[in-house]
């Protein structure tokens, strides 16, 4: 069973581990080893400890073997009150194509930040595109192209009101 709950600061190593284990394995298809290694740079055990003191991140775990097998982020977009984004969005390989990538957007659709948001941008890789469009999220500004950072941008509007 899967279980969920926010990030700890001793998550933080093997949440780093998971993204690199899931980029250098999925996200290889796409993007060369010099490009992932260098996006790794950015995604250490201290940056996911002081990013989380900004966003808020929530892990999935493995209950019987107590493994974290997938990790998403939500924060304010650019400190915009009316504006969210997802970050750092992993499922690891051998967990994908079984519906935990589903229920953490699910579980970040539910975020404060989420709700009160009018507009929710994620920078989605090539490799994660065609699932971010099956969560709803759209080309912003109808940009169906990469950006100088290798990422597509989506964004979902919300209706709702908080």
């Amino acid at each position: 069973m899967i279980i969920y709950r926010r990030f700890k600061d001793t998550d933080a190593k093997e949440v780093a581990n998971l993204v690199k284990h899931t980029m250098l394995t999925t996200n290889s298809i796409d993007y060369s080893k010099e490009y992932l290694l260098n996006d790794l740079k950015r995604l250490t055990a201290i940056d996911f400890i002081e990013r989380s003191k900004q966003f808020h991140c929530y892990v999935f775990i493995e209950n019987q073997t107590n493994q974290i097998v997938a990790v998403g982020s939500i924060g304010p977009y650019w400190g915009k009150e009316e504006e969210s984004s997802l970050f750092n969005i992993f499922v690891l390989p051998e967990y994908q194509g079984q519906g935990i990538g589903r229920k953490l957007i699910q579980v970040l659709e539910q975020d404060i930040y989420f709700k009160k948001a009018k507009r929710i941008e994620v920078p989605a890789s090539i490799t994660g595109l065609q699932f971010y469009q099956k969560m709803g999220y759209i080309f912003k500004n109808g940009i169906n192209s990469i950006d100088d950072e290798g990422l597509y941008r989506l964004e979902k509007f919300n209706l709702n009101d908080c």
